[in-house]
């Protein structure tokens, strides 16, 4: 592949993630705060005349709000995790997977420290194959640096679509390589010390 049809792969793959972001957003918050809107518009119809019934709907509406805010939290997160600058690579994975609810195992060198387009690369790969995960399977990444490379290994019981081949083109366009197996990517990146 030239670096022409490199480029151009990675723009349609960022496009890609912008546009499952929107549907995210739009299937989670946004829900969440339609939800809420109607919940203060019986609010406001129902008044203080029938005080169970207000606090019935206000009930309903803090756990909407609640929810509003975990699922915009989670895809902040997913557009550029604070938690990467503050308490590095190895937390924000075992974050990721705490809240996916899938057990997992996470080996990474104490200490390290990443550029932020290598660690972001290496955190969305985890995302792909906690998506894969389930509660009973664990999902297993394990990264291992050498001289002037970052290598990776993530394991799940199955892994697959689009996303993968994004994420390759990602790869690719930082100098690396990535390996797409049934329940297996492994590659590595070059590490600009």
């Amino acid at each position: 592949m030239t670096r022409e049809e490199q480029m151009r792969e990675l723009v349609l793959a960022t496009d890609a993630d912008r546009r499952a972001l929107e549907r995210e957003f739009h299937a989670g918050v946004h829900q969440y705060l339609v939800a809420l809107a109607t919940i203060v518009q019986l609010v406001r119809q129902t008044g203080a005349a029938d005080p169970a019934t207000l606090n019935a709907l206000l009930d309903d509406m803090e756990g909407d709000l609640r929810r509003a805010l975990d699922e915009a939290a989670l895809l902040a997160q997913r557009i550029y995790p604070s938690t990467l600058e503050l308490g590095g690579l190895g937390a924000l994975l075992r974050s990721a997977a705490v809240h996916a609810g899938v057990p997992a195992g996470v080996d990474v060198p104490a200490g390290s420290n990443y550029a932020p387009e290598i660690a972001m690369t290496v955190y969305l790969c985890w995302l792909a194959a906690l998506g894969s995960g389930t509660s009973e399977t664990p999902v297993t990444i394990s990264l291992r640096e050498g001289d002037d490379a970052l290598s990776f290994e993530l394991t799940a019981e199955e892994l697959g679509g689009a996303n993968l081949d994004r994420l390759r083109t990602r790869v690719e366009a930082l100098g690396g390589r990535l390996e797409i197996e049934p329940s297996r990517l492994s590659g590595s990146l070059p590490l600009r010390r």
